[in-house]
């Protein structure tokens, strides 16, 4: 496995027939991001969201669901005005994925806040690397791209078996950062942080019970949850610093928090609470911008899964 990956050359093979339709519609969202003003991608991407609730059942019925299991002291009205406006947040993520991908780095400045980075220069002055403790918010593919403007890191990703869209993803989440390393690349992370880099990782989806114990989330009592961020937050000289993007009325907030104190601990248990007690209190900052179509609560300590 390879220890990063990088931009890489293009190649004719990637306008082999079979890709039209990649091609196709990343030059349709280049199109859009590029010409339309922010505040018009985000109306088009709302009115997408709520459309695509018409589409995508069985995704509505997962979200829903996790609403109910996460936050239950609200209201079912509640819930569904959250739902609503999440689906919204997702027909967003898709122009901001875009602009994430596309835009240069003086129209990403011209809508960014940031906030926090002070922590950073404090861990660059003290030599230290940065594990950036993030989530799978709907603007993730910001986050790092912000992030990336004021000091270039290392981002954690899943590859695309679609080799178009994987030149796309490498390309643009490379735009301001140095590479990324593949998410079962676990020595590729060890070797980031002991070079002082700051490794962008998301620990908030259920990935299974493999290496993963059974913790507080929201008001789900069991949420598997991997041991994996106290594992790479354990590399010497290595601070944890919570890192988030949150989508305001004119721009997005990028929020770096102080280093977590006293983690890791050594222990499992205490060390994955914590990092869920973080990265719920950021979710409740925009709940409707969380990722809740992906099945977060499916394993269960008996091995029963909850009905979605």
């Amino acid at each position: 496995m390879a220890v990063f990956m990088q931009p890489s050359s293009f190649s004719l093979a990637l306008l082999h027939p079979r890709y039209l339709f990649n091609w196709l519609g990343l030059g349709l969202l280049w199109l859009l991001v590029t010409l339309l003003p922010w505040r018009l991608q985000m109306t088009l991407g709302r009115a997408l969201g709520r459309f695509s609730m018409r589409i995508l059942g069985s995704r509505v019925k997962i979200a829903r669901r996790n609403l109910e299991l996460a936050l239950p002291e609200l209201t079912q009205e509640e819930r569904e005005q959250t739902l609503t406006a999440n689906f919204e947040s997702v027909g967003c993520a898709v122009f901001e994925t875009g602009m994430a991908w596309f835009w240069p780095h003086w129209r990403m400045r011209a809508i960014t806040r940031m906030e926090g980075t002070e922590h950073v220069d404090a861990a660059v002055a003290n030599g230290q690397g940065m594990l950036l403790l993030s989530a799978h918010f709907l603007t993730l593919e910001l986050n790092a791209r912000q992030f990336g403007l004021y000091r270039p890191g290392v981002g954690v990703y899943r590859p695309n078996t679609n080799a178009v869209l994987e030149y796309a993803q490498v390309q643009g989440r490379c735009r301001s950062n140095k590479y990324l390393v593949n998410r079962l690349n676990i020595k590729g992370m060890l070797k980031a942080l002991r070079q002082g880099d700051a490794l962008w990782y998301a620990p908030d989806h259920d990935y299974g019970r493999h290496a993963s114990v059974f913790v507080p989330f929201f008001a789900v009592e069991q949420a598997a949850t991997i041991t994996g961020t106290a594992t790479l937050a354990r590399v010497k000289k290595t601070v944890t610093l919570p890192c988030f993007t949150i989508r305001e009325k004119g721009g997005y907030r990028l929020l770096i928090q102080p280093p977590m104190a006293n983690f890791p601990t050594g222990d499992e248990i205490a060390d994955a609470t914590a990092s869920n007690q973080v990265i719920e209190a950021a979710i409740r900052l925009a709940p409707e911008q969380y990722m809740w179509l992906h099945r977060r609560f499916k394993t269960t300590p008996k091995g029963v899964p909850y009905r979605y």
